[in-house]
């Protein structure tokens, strides 16, 4: 079997949601009961968000990079980053990787495509929102993304940064996001939400909000893993 090895930390609570969900689909998968082996190199978040801050995206690839280093040298075969806004430097990172990367925004764009959809509300950091990481792989097969406005997008990040990275999923939060959801469909007429952020699942954990399927960036990424352990 291929050995997963994971960027983790960026943040926590969805290193241990990306922990979680590979052995629940590995054991799916194999059935035979047994669990899987795989590395996990939990990073700094304050580091890589004062690179972010900064906009010192060579500073990030150069991190990421020695990370990956780590688990390469752990023994890991493959890789993936468990977080979105971290992507914004995936090209640079995986050209120079020792080992090959699975992209969270190339197996987003299989399984929208595989679903049909074809315009998308993005919800994530506002260095996802607002960045072209996203765009530039979904464009190249004709799929649509639509950001939430200039007010709707600071609420999203700094509900971000200051509670879901903490842990701290509350209901009136979730009831915001989900508002937001609503005046994206009204507005936009989306037939999707991307949720492009690995924390958002965890406060947003229904499928579908009001006929919108809410795509989970988690479970698609780490459905990419298991797939590529196994094979």
């Amino acid at each position: 079997m291929k050995t997963l090895g994971i960027i983790g930390g960026l943040g926590p609570e969805s290193t241990i949601d990306y922990y979680g969900r590979i052995i629940a689909l590995y054991r799916e998968r194999t059935g035979d009961g047994s669990y899987p082996q795989f590395i996990i190199n939990s990073i700094s978040l304050k580091k890589g968000l004062d690179f972010m801050e900064a906009n010192n995206l060579a500073g990030m690839a150069d991190y990421l990079l020695e990370e990956i280093g780590k688990l390469a040298r752990a023994g890991a075969t493959f890789g993936l980053i468990s977080a979105n806004t971290p992507h914004i430097v995936f090209d640079q990172v995986a050209s120079k990787s020792p080992v090959p990367l699975i992209s969270i925004v190339e197996a987003t764009c299989a399984a929208v495509k595989a679903q049909k959809l074809k315009r998308l509300a993005l919800f994530g950091t506002r260095y996802t929102m607002q960045g072209t990481f996203y765009s530039k792989v979904f464009s190249r097969e004709g799929i649509e993304l639509l950001m939430p406005g200039p007010e709707d997008q600071t609420y999203i990040h700094d509900k971000y940064l200051n509670e879901l990275v903490s842990g701290k999923f509350l209901p009136e939060t979730r009831a915001e996001l989900l508002a937001i959801v609503d005046r994206m469909k009204a507005k936009h007429h989306v037939d999707g939400v991307i949720l492009a952020g690995t924390e958002l699942p965890l406060i947003l954990r229904d499928g579908e909000h009001n006929g919108i399927p809410l795509l989970d960036t988690t479970e698609i990424h780490c459905e990419a893993a298991v797939t590529e352990m196994l094979s």
